[in-house]
């Protein structure tokens, strides 16, 4: 039904904010590097790229932020050009984005990336109330052996909990003759 007379919309039922929506995830990141700490992040961005955006189409495989002259930028992340955007509405894909963060935050990350030789990874790129977030995690990079570490013991505790639950679910009798008798 349409909503008709001034001043009328059709809102959705609820508390009438849009959810949140991914766009590009780095699952190579959390193989890659340890999270320490993640912060959400505004991006700076042209018309033909939140179109781009939208259509799902953006590669976060070696992108990483950087503080310079006391502002965040996101580089590395490549958007194509939005297919009917021609001419003046064009971008340059691979060009460096501006990432919008509070000015203490922005120092902070300068400090801990300088001091103690962590790395920004964009983690995520989505869209929440209408607007492009970007997830980035300050992270530290891991050996290899860290990584079979982390996969082994990944391995332990998904076995474990997968005998607790058939243990569990034999206990509780789900067709058994206990349950009938």
């Amino acid at each position: 039904m349409a909503a008709k007379g001034p001043g009328r919309t059709n809102k959705p039922a609820g508390d009438g904010k849009e959810p949140v929506r991914p766009v590009a995830r780095n699952r190579r990141a959390r193989h890659d590097f340890e999270i320490l700490d993640t912060f959400e992040c505004g991006v700076s961005l042209q018309g033909s790229e939140v179109k781009s955006l939208r259509a799902g189409r953006v590669t976060l495989a070696d992108a990483y932020a950087r503080v310079e002259g006391r502002e965040m930028w996101l580089l590395g992340v490549h958007i194509p050009p939005y297919e009917h955007a021609a001419g003046f509405g064009a971008h340059d894909p691979d060009r460096r984005r501006k990432l919008l963060l509070h000015r203490e935050e922005i120092d902070e990350l300068q400090v801990k990336t300088q001091q103690q030789s962590l790395t920004l990874v964009p983690l995520s790129i989505y869209f929440k109330e209408g607007r492009a977030k970007v997830e980035l995690g300050l992270a530290r990079g891991r050996k290899l052996y860290d990584k079979r570490h982390v996969i082994a013991a990944r391995d332990v505790a998904r076995e474990s909990a997968r005998e607790a639950s058939n243990a569990a679910g034999k206990a509780v009798g789900r067709g058994s003759r206990r349950e009938r008798d």
